[in-house]
C-alpha cells in the first residue's frame, strides 16, 4: 500500500461536510434503526443470482470503513464457483461434524439449541456468493517490507459490521459463519500467510420458505446496552 517514507501528514478540508437540523438528524437516526430491524441472518436462500456488480459496489461500501492508522487490514474474498463452494462446505461440515458430536461443552450447545443450528451447512453452497473476509495481520510495502498493523481484530470488525449493513442496503441477506480452522482457504484463495480468514458470509436473496429463530427476534431493551451521562 505504501512506498517507505512516502506519507507525511497533511491536513484536509473534511470533504463531503454533511450538515442537518436536529429533527432531521432524529428522523433519519430512527429511520435508519427501523431499516436495521428489517435485517435478518438467513439460512434458507433462494437460486436466484446476484450480479457481481452489486456484490463489488458492496464490498466498496465495507472497505470505507475506518482502521487503525488507516492500513485498512482487511481482504475481502467474493465466491460464485460452484466447485469452490462446494469445497468450503465440505471442509465447513467436517469440523462441525467434530464440534457438536462431542467437541462444544455442554453449555455451548445449549446456548445454540434456541438458534436450531446444526452440523449440516447446506447455505454454503446454496448461496450465490461467497464473501469470505480475511484479516490482515501485517502489511507489506511496494518494495517487500514488512510494517506492523494496527487494532486488526477492531478495524476488521467495523468492515464486517458495515459489509452486513451494505448486504442488507441491497435487499439482500446473509449469515455470519465462523468455522474453525479455516487456514485452507488461504491456499484456496491465493492469500499470502500473513491473511487470516475469520468469517465467511453466504450472501443472496432470502428463499421463499426462509425462516428465522424466534429467539433471534428478542433483543436487550435500550437500558441494558446503553448508559447515557448527558
Amino acid at each position: 500500500m505504501y512506498r517507505k517514507g512516502e506519507v507525511t501528514y497533511q491536513p484536509l478540508p473534511l470533504p463531503n461536510r454533511i450538515s442537518k437540523p436536529d429533527d432531521q438528524s432524529l428522523a433519519d437516526a430512527e429511520g435508519f434503526l427501523a431499516h436495521l430491524r428489517q435485517r435478518h441472518s438467513v439460512r434458507q436462500f433462494s437460486d436466484r443470482p446476484v450480479p457481481e456488480p452489486v456484490i463489488r459496489a458492496i464490498i466498496a461500501a465495507a472497505a470505507t470503513a475506518p482502521s487503525g492508522a488507516n492500513h485498512q487490514p482487511w481482504h475481502f474474498a467474493a465466491i460464485a464457483n460452484p466447485a469452490m463452494k462446494a469445497r468450503i462446505r465440505a471442509a465447513a461440515e467436517d469440523e462441525e461434524r467434530a464440534f457438536y458430536s462431542g467437541g462444544a461443552p455442554d453449555e455451548w450447545l445449549a446456548a445454540l439449541e434456541p438458534i436450531g443450528t446444526g452440523a449440516d451447512k447446506p447455505h454454503l453452497t446454496d448461496a450465490p456468493w461467497l464473501i469470505v473476509v480475511f484479516a490482515e495481520r501485517w502489511g507489506l510495502t511496494e518494495e517487500g517490507t514488512r510494517y506492523k498493523n494496527y487494532y486488526v481484530p477492531e478495524s476488521v470488525g467495523i468492515a464486517t459490521g458495515f459489509l452486513i449493513a451494505a448486504i442488507h442496503q441491497a435487499g439482500l441477506v446473509c449469515l455470519e459463519h465462523t468455522p474453525n480452522p479455516m487456514a485452507f482457504l488461504n491456499e484456496m484463495l491465493h492469500r499470502p500467510p500473513q491473511d487470516k480468514p475469520v468469517m465467511i458470509l453466504p450472501v443472496g436473496h432470502p428463499a421463499q420458505d426462509a425462516t428465522v429463530p424466534a429467539v433471534a427476534k428478542r433483543k436487550k431493551p435500550f437500558d441494558r446496552i446503553a448508559s447515557l451521562f448527558p
